[in-house]
């Protein structure tokens, strides 16, 4: 009876075993709208970055820009959480310092120009709970139009005349944000 016993809990304990295992191997769909960092240096080898951001990149799949994002509102910066950027060294944006640390970055798209926004918010889900009063930065910078259009809305990064320049291009539309170090 003993023998039993032990054969039926270890029969048990295996079975318990096995059912965890398959259940730690269950994994989520992909993300619509994956998440991607861009950073200046670009060069993943590089380890002495000036700035990154990280944000999620909406696909137009078949829709305009504008059926997206709308003039005059608050825009998250890409999809899901509000784009996170990290300053790894001061940077004035706009007329106004901005010290080395870990922002959310918003846009508030227009027809001529768009305001980039440096906030000091963290950990925020879309840009729901955007408050004005915790910007530490704005921006306005004019849009243009390139020649090519592009699925997925894109950050990139390049050196400037006075500092680094940030593109955010999606369809054709394209904008470019200044950072001076």
């Amino acid at each position: 009876m003993k023998k039993f016993k032990f054969i039926t809990a270890i029969a048990f304990a295996c079975a318990m075993l096995f059912s965890f295992n398959v259940n730690a191997q269950e994994f989520p769909d992909l993300d619509k709208s994956p998440m991607d960092a861009a950073s200046f240096p670009s060069s993943y080898k590089e380890s002495n970055k000036l700035v990154k951001i990280i944000y999620s990149r909406p696909q137009l799949n078949g829709r305009s820009v504008e059926d997206l994002i709308k003039n005059g509102e608050v825009w998250r910066t890409g999809a899901n959480e509000a784009a996170e950027l990290t300053l790894y060294k001061d940077m004035v944006f706009g007329d106004k310092e901005v010290k080395a640390g870990t922002y959310t970055f918003y846009v508030i798209p227009g027809e001529k120009e768009w305001t980039a926004i440096i906030s000091s918010d963290l950990n925020v889900w879309g840009s729901y709970f955007y408050d004005e009063k915790n910007d530490v930065a704005r921006v306005k910078v004019r849009i243009t139009e390139g020649k090519e259009s592009i699925e997925a809305f894109s950050i990139a990064f390049e050196k400037g005349d006075n500092g680094l320049n940030m593109h955010l291009g999606w369809g054709t539309l394209r904008v470019a944000i200044p950072f001076k170090l």
